[in-house]
């Protein structure tokens, strides 16, 4: 597969990614899919990262990839180009069903791997979506926590890490990219998407703007909650985060503490400035985000979260640890 053919769209969870996402997907020339999530396990694989509940011994066979690559002719380029070839394998397959020249990957956890997704696809076309952290904690606590500020900066933050790793990548520029920040995109989405466009080298359409418009394939990765209400980018809830934090001076709180750890040039790669990050709290009113109703994926969500609280020391854990010896013996050949 040509590595100017594939497009990585990098950007944090509940960044509006997805709905940048089918904005490039309604593109004549562009396929994609929900979150295919093969780059992150090669990185895992014990070259670069080890798994550390995998099925074998990661320990070993980190050490021996390490040797063996060593008697590879060219080393880690080496490397690279098998890990290329499976990923580029099934990435040209899918494309070819498709009939489409561009395939696009939106990954979410790719941010996090940075690094080594561009020592793989230095070719490749890469699109940096940004969003104000605070309205990327909003909508993550309000998406799958029940407006919980301290059970979501506990369970899963996103915030730092993804601001850490992306804003490593923009000051560093290892490669050609775009960048875009949300609240443009939404304000403004004929003309960013003009630019977005324009780096990948592909004319613009006015269908990019109007996604509803187009049928997307919906899997199990991917924003569940809100892309599906709207047919083109609205505005309504650039600055909800505000009212809401105002309302929860606790929550607040831990949303100050959070960004005072932050890097202040990571922000500015970001497009966001540290010391201006709470204006948007000046003059507002509070008012609380109202919980969302519960659809079937966050109520899975909620399930999953309840069942594994004291999983590794209650009755249901011992016996779900005793399932997959069942399953053994009932499926053995």
């Amino acid at each position: 597969m040509k590595n100017d053919n594939l497009i990585f769209l990098i950007g944090a969870p509940r960044s509006g990614s997805t709905l940048l996402q089918r904005m490039l997907a309604s593109h004549s020339a562009v396929f994609t899919h929900p979150e295919p999530h093969l780059i992150t396990p090669l990185y895992y694989l014990g070259y670069y990262d080890t798994v550390e509940r995998a099925a074998y011994d990661h320990i070993n066979a980190a050490q021996a990839l390490r040797e063996f690559c060593q008697e590879l002719p060219h080393g880690e380029d080496d490397y690279l180009d098998a890990l290329r070839a499976y990923a580029g394998t099934l990435y040209e397959r899918v494309l070819a069903r498709s009939g489409k020249p561009c395939f696009l990957d939106k990954t979410p956890a790719y941010a996090l791997v940075l690094p080594f997704l561009t020592k793989l696809y230095p070719h490749a076309r890469y699109v940096v979506l940004t969003r104000h952290p605070m309205a990327i904690l909003h909508s993550q606590v309000h998406s799958f926590f029940g407006g919980d500020y301290a059970a979501a900066l506990q369970t899963n933050p996103i915030v730092a890490p993804y601001v850490r790793a992306i804003g490593a990548f923009l000051i560093d520029k290892p490669v050609p990219h775009v960048r875009v920040r949300y609240e443009d995109l939404v304000q403004a989405p004929e003309r960013e998407m003009r630019r977005i466009l324009d780096h990948l080298q592909l004319p613009f359409e006015p269908g990019v703007v109007n996604y509803g418009d187009h049928e997307h394939m919906t899997k199990s990765y991917g924003d569940p909650t809100s892309v599906e209400k709207h047919r083109k980018p609205v505005t309504d809830s650039l600055d909800a985060w505000a009212s809401d934090l105002l309302a929860r001076p606790d929550s607040l709180t831990l949303a100050r503490s959070l960004v005072g750890a932050l890097d202040a040039a990571h922000l500015a790669a970001w497009g966001y400035d540290k010391a201006e990050l709470f204006a948007p709290l000046n003059g507002r009113e509070p008012s609380a985000t109202r919980r969302s109703a519960l659809n079937s994926y966050r109520f899975k969500r909620l399930v999953l979260l309840r069942l594994r609280k004291n999983i590794h020391h209650s009755a249901l854990g011992a016996a779900v640890k005793k399932v997959p010896y069942f399953c053994d013996v009932l499926l053995r050949g």
